[in-house]
């Protein structure tokens, strides 16, 4: 089933997280999921199901992997619950494409509105009855009221609903017991919230248990119909991807950025494929407090290419795994942890010097930059970044400008930009270009981007990468400059 509401702040997070916690309390298997490119919320679905958070999201992998990732994801689960975005019917630009009801259609799912019955009554009612009414295709099953006063408060939406026929499914009194601290760029990641987590965890448990009708609820689940295909495989993906070297082209895609290079077709781009990798090449993976950002499915990728994924945390980890041939460094919050991370100079050393593949993203870039709001890092992109005031923040259609260890000229990405930093000076050559902007440095064998990216809508990365770093490392022993 999935989780929506009209708007972002209406509690949809506290409630999907809650139900997912209680039906695993009740022995259920829960696979968790989140519509969207988001990151955080998936942490705290894992923390309440023991299982991996995954992403479903149409932009940046296309419609047509949306239901063998879920099914993928949900393999040897009784339920699943995904939690939506930003309001039911918000997508990607002006329309629905990327939208909770653009993932409710595709997954053909029943679909449960969380409201935010603070300061209203009876307009709860007109409120449902839009909502429900607007898209006769989604499978409308009942409404969650989150925030609710009082017994009498309850009263009034509950007879103001009945009259609508929407099944109320729940009411959730006012708590601060859930809350989790929120900061630049959202929530504070669960991984960070320590022991606060797990307390704000069993809060949104004990107050979905005892507001909700889980029964009820599961019945709802148990309406969704099965679905066509099959799931989701990193190990074909990998071995498809290997074979022709093409880029995914998702759907609906725009038309190239103006000025960009023609973009690649698969028979253009099949010439230039990747080959095979021995087993065990070993790829280390930057994790711990501050590159909290990644999606599941790329170490399944990695893996699924012969790689052996290898965590190390650049806080408190001297150096890489020993025997790693490439490194991987997700997004996060470095900003937050700029003191700590600098002050581990025997690891930024070894980063500076290491001659094997890098591919960084967002978080990652800005490790890689000479400094971070002063703080000196790594030094191998010739860059110094540091805070703003300003959010960006959205989408992006974008075409590699040039080749380098995982991208070729012409392919179009689809990924997402999430930040308030930025670096100085901007590329001269940059390795992406979209509508409005350029990004991205490329320097031998290191990427390292603003640009998100989901692997399992590009798997030629993933096979790229670890064939990259299957090669002599010719330049292991000399420092990058910058």
């Amino acid at each position: 089933m999935v989780i929506a509401a009209p708007a972002s702040g209406a509690g949809k997070t506290t409630v999907a997280t809650g139900l997912m916690a209680a039906l695993t309390r009740r022995g259920l298997a829960v696979s968790p999921h989140k519509v969207g490119p988001d990151y955080i919320d998936p942490g705290y679905h894992a923390l309440a199901t023991g299982r991996p958070g995954r992403n479903l999201d149409p932009w940046l992998v296309g419609e047509e992997l949306v239901v063998p990732l879920f099914l993928h994801g949900a393999a040897g689960a009784g339920i699943a619950v995904i939690e939506g975005v930003m309001g039911l019917y918000d997508g990607a630009g002006s329309g629905e494409f990327a939208s909770t009801a653009h993932v409710a259609r595709l997954l053909d799912a029943p679909v449960v509105l969380v409201v935010d019955a603070a300061r209203q009554s009876r307009s709860v009612a007109a409120l449902v009855h839009g909502f429900a009414s607007y898209d006769t295709r989604l499978r409308f099953g009942g409404v969650i009221l989150n925030r609710v006063g009082s017994e009498r408060h309850e009263s009034l939406l509950r007879e103001a609903l009945a009259e609508s026929g929407v099944p109320v499914l729940g009411a959730i009194r006012r708590s601060d017991a859930v809350a989790v601290p929120s900061r630049h760029l959202g929530l504070v990641t669960a991984t960070e919230h320590g022991s606060g987590a797990a307390g704000a965890m069993d809060a949104a448990e004990a107050l979905v248990s005892g507001s909700c009708d889980l029964d009820a609820l599961v019945r709802l689940a148990r309406t969704a119909p099965p679905l066509p295909g099959g799931p989701w495989s990193p190990d074909l993906a990998v071995r498809a991807a290997a074979l022709t070297g093409t880029s995914t082209v998702v759907t609906g895609a725009s038309a190239a950025p103006a000025g960009a290079p023609p973009v690649r077709s698969g028979a253009s781009t099949a010439a230039r494929g990747v080959p095979q990798v021995p087993e065990g090449i070993r790829i280390a993976v930057a994790g711990g407090r501050a590159f909290t950002f990644g999606y599941t499915e790329q170490a399944e990728l990695l893996a699924a290419a012969g790689a052996e994924i290898a965590a190390f945390d650049p806080l408190t980890d001297e150096d890489l795994p020993e025997g790693s041939r490439g490194v991987v460094i997700g997004g996060g919050f470095p900003e937050v942890y700029a003191d700590e991370l600098s002050a581990n100079e025997p690891l930024r050393r070894r980063i500076a010097a290491f001659g094997g593949p890098i591919a960084a993203e967002c978080a990652g870039l800005l490790y890689l930059a000479r400094s971070l709001d002063g703080r000196p890092m790594c030094g191998v992109v010739g860059a110094e970044a540091g805070m703003t005031g300003r959010l960006t923040l959205g989408y992006r259609d974008a075409v590699a400008v040039r080749d380098s260890v995982l991208t070729r000229e012409g392919e179009r990405y689809r990924g997402h930009e999430f930040h308030r930093t930025a670096v100085e000076p901007a590329p001269d050559r940059p390795l992406f270009r979209w509508r409005g902007g350029a990004d991205g440095f490329a320097d031998g064998r290191v990427t390292a981007s603003y640009l998100h990216l989901h692997w399992a809508g590009h798997p030629h990365l993933a096979a790229r990468f670890a064939a990259e770093c299957a090669r002599p490392e010719d330049r292991a022993a000399a420092p990058r400059a910058g």
